[in-house]
């Protein structure tokens, strides 16, 4: 979405500073410069290259036989050599594509006043020498980005208004230091975060502008699991810089998140030692050994399950699930994204059902019965493309579905021409790679919230869309991205009304996807605010 690029604000555009360690950027970084480059609002104005002292010139190693023995007698390099080794044997499981790729921005950074200075101060912490501080104070930046140099610290800190953001690649409630989305996979733990601060003095202790969780991959590679918290999180940037000049900074202070106590494993993780390395991989190598002679293939199996009565769950602390029967599909269909509709005084379902020869799915309905069965189904939208939750409700006496179908690159409005099994489309509401679109009425404004699958669903970010209209033009919401939590930020039904309470139901991905499913109240909606 390119409208965190556009501030309607009548302000000056904001001044920008980027620290780097050379033109060659991932290609993470080169996304967040384009869209800095693309919007109304903000200029970089200088780049600050970090000057790396001239090294040392080391023999180099004749055979791979003599780079493996200088790798065992040399003993900084000693004791990393299990995860040097994981490393490289890790780039074969890398993504295509992926955000560390790197990519020469020379031609995106021409014209941009820069300096180059050699930092002072400890290995792995920079200082800025006072004639180069005097250089990037003369610039009377609004931010200043950090995409190179090492840890910071000192009067860098304090050298532009709104003070130095980073990135920080991980959950920094639990963990601090790195390598990034590494130790989530040695711990298990489900969820790899991301983050955006202003940093202070204390490592990964800083003001966090916003965070962003996603599923830890099942696997042991770090390039998988890093590949959707990386592109994932490109427009974090992008937002809180519009955010800041439409706002400005009380607002975007106001929304920051509040600190915590740290509750992290270690104080800080670190690079893995051998012994480390060498306890993670060992039952890792084990287990796969094991498993590979009797390997199969893993085929999602989804069904519908039907309670007939009336016992809300939003209504039960409990969350009593007692009374639902499960609906088999047929052996080569599976069923799922139910949607409910009362018409003509029967009940009928509306899913997704998928056509496992083909690999695609349609979408069908069926009459629920009273004795919880489902009558005939009958197909309503087959076609080309995959489509799967069928978002179907009421205006007036008409009726629609918004179905979803990620692989046609929209969001299309179909009107019911028969019920129920004939649909035409009405309009596209919306252009780009969306999933589990949602449509309500509320206080005669008509909302929408869909979710970004971009780079993946894995990945999405919940937006908050308004229009007048059905069929009219649909507004951003100010307050987007609504969600950017995994286990929250995908649609799982109709936003509905229960007991004066506006109830937002949405699935969890975490730790797989459609794991669980939970409600959210809605306590403030109307066109500035959202919570």
């Amino acid at each position: 979405m390119g409208h965190f690029r556009f501030s309607p604000a009548d302000k000056p555009p904001l001044r920008i500073g980027i620290l780097l360690d050379g033109t060659k950027l991932s290609a993470f970084f080169a996304r967040i410069i384009g869209d800095i480059q693309k919007s109304n609002f903000a200029r970089i104005e200088l780049l600050v290259f970090r000057k790396k002292p001239s090294a040392i010139p080391q023999p180099k190693p004749k055979s791979r036989l003599g780079a493996v023995q200088h790798r065992l007698l040399t003993p900084n390099l000693r004791k990393r050599a299990l995860y040097d080794a994981y490393l490289r044997f890790d780039q074969r499981a890398k993504p295509a594509n992926h955000p560390l790729d790197l990519v020469d921005c020379s031609s995106l950074l021409v014209g941009i006043d820069s300096i180059e200075l050699e930092p002072i101060g400890k290995k792995f912490v920079h200082k800025f020498p006072p004639e180069a501080l005097e250089k990037i104070r003369a610039k009377d930046l609004d931010v200043i980005l950090r995409f190179g140099f090492n840890i910071l610290s000192g009067e860098i800190l304090n050298s532009a208004r709104y003070g130095v953001w980073s990135y920080h690649h991980g959950d920094n409630d639990f963990y601090r230091g790195g390598p990034p989305h590494f130790w989530e996979l040695v711990e298990k733990s489900p969820l790899s975060g991301v983050i955006l601060q202003v940093l202070n003095e204390q490592l990964d202790g800083g003001l966090v502008l916003c965070k962003s969780l996603f599923t830890t991959e099942q696997t042991a590679s770090a390039s998988v699991n890093r590949y959707t918290p990386y592109w994932g999180s490109t427009d974090m940037v992008i937002r809180k810089l519009n955010e800041l000049h439409r706002c400005g900074w009380e607002y975007v202070k106001s929304n920051a998140l509040p600190a915590s106590a740290y509750q992290g494993k270690r104080k800080l993780y670190r690079t893995p030692t051998n012994f480390e390395m060498a306890r993670w991989m060992a039952p890792v190598i084990f287990k796969k050994a094991i498993e590979y002679p009797f390997r199969t293939t893993t085929v999602q199996h989804w069904k519908i399950a039907v309670r007939v009565g009336h016992q809300p769950l939003v209504e039960s602390s409990d969350a009593d699930v007692s009374g639902f029967r499960w609906i088999e599909p047929p052996k080569d269909h599976f069923w799922a994204d139910p949607f409910v509709l009362q018409h003509q005084g029967k009940t009928w379902a509306f899913f997704e059902d998928y056509f496992y020869p083909k690999r695609r799915a349609g979408i069908a309905s069926a009459e629920i019965l009273g004795n919880g069965n489902l009558g005939a189904v009958l197909p309503c939208l087959q076609g080309d493309h995959h489509y799967s939750y069928p978002h179907v409700f009421r205006s007036g006496d008409d009726l629609f579905m918004v179905p979803e179908s990620v692989s046609s690159n929209s969001v299309d409005l179909y009107r019911c021409r028969e019920f129920p099994a004939k649909w035409v489309r009405e309009t596209t509401l919306l252009e780009g790679r969306f999933v589990d679109t949602t449509i309500w009425q509320h206080n005669g404004v008509w909302w929408l919230m869909t979710t970004r699958a971009e780079p993946d669903s894995r990945a999405g970010c919940l937006f908050l869309l308004y229009s007048e209209s059905l069929t009219g033009e649909w507004k951003f919401h100010p307050s987007n991205p609504i969600s950017t939590d995994i286990r929250n930020n995908r649609g799982a039904g109709n936003v509905f009304l229960s007991g004066g309470r506006l109830i937002r139901p949405s699935q969890s991905c975490c730790p797989i996807y459609g794991y669980s499913f939970s409600f959210n109240e809605v306590t403030e909606l109307s066109k500035d605010r959202y919570a």
